[in-house]
């Protein structure tokens, strides 16, 4: 009798899918989000070329795939650090600055597909703009609040969280290229304490003072 011919490892339904993503992930650690195709995907999930097409049409709504997930799990991350922060806006502030640094760090595939350039070309898929702008809209809320009470100068929020989160990006990708330990700058200090200096240091800039407009 011949043979019996090797068979594609078998899937229950809503298995492919996931299984997807987390070869997408992981070729997202070995080689960057630039190397993300479905065929390789797929190969490394053990189907044939054809299979991803079922649940994702294109390379672009498979990293829209993974950019939501990310940003869902930022999102949850930004919101339960709030519920446990002090009510002072500094500290609020902090607290945002610490999850955004424990995320980047704790899930770097999804950080760099999030903020990466194959993403800008799936934010046709609704929901990776919505979560993407829901995340800013908590640090957006965050700066207002503290316009309102007078600890932060202006009234228009976007400009102070745009600054900050210029900076705690920069931060988060600094570290998680390496380049904070090139320099020596994370010597002896966790990512808590990194994320705690920068907000410190922008919120010292953004502090209104007397004479300042509310």
């Amino acid at each position: 009798m011949p043979a019996a011919r090797p068979r594609k490892r078998a899937y229950h339904h809503g298995d492919l899918r996931r299984a997807l993503l987390d070869q997408a992930l992981a070729l997202a650690v070995e080689r960057g989000p630039a190397a993300l195709t479905l065929r390789e995907a797929a190969r490394r999930a053990g189907v044939t070329e054809a299979a991803p097409y079922r649940h994702f049409r294109s390379k672009e709504a498979l990293v829209a795939a993974l950019a939501e997930e990310g940003f869902g799990a930022l999102l949850q991350r930004v919101r339960r650090a709030l519920a446990r922060a002090p009510v002072r806006p500094a500290a609020r502030l902090s607290a945002m600055g610490v999850a955004y640094l424990r995320f980047a760090l704790e899930r770097p595939a999804h950080f760099r597909v999030m903020f990466g350039r194959d993403v800008a070309r799936s934010h046709g898929f609704r929901g990776v703009g919505d979560l993407a702008q829901a995340c800013f809209a908590e640090l957006m809320g965050e700066i207002a609040r503290a316009q309102r009470s007078g600890d932060v100068a202006g009234r228009d929020p976007r400009p102070p969280a745009l600054a900050l989160w210029s900076a705690l990006h920069g931060l988060a990708s600094l570290q998680a290229d390496g380049l904070l330990e090139r320099q020596g700058l994370a010597r002896g200090r966790g990512a808590d304490a990194l994320a705690r200096g920068v907000v410190s240091s922008l919120w010292n800039g953004l502090a209104r003072r007397e004479g300042d407009e509310r």
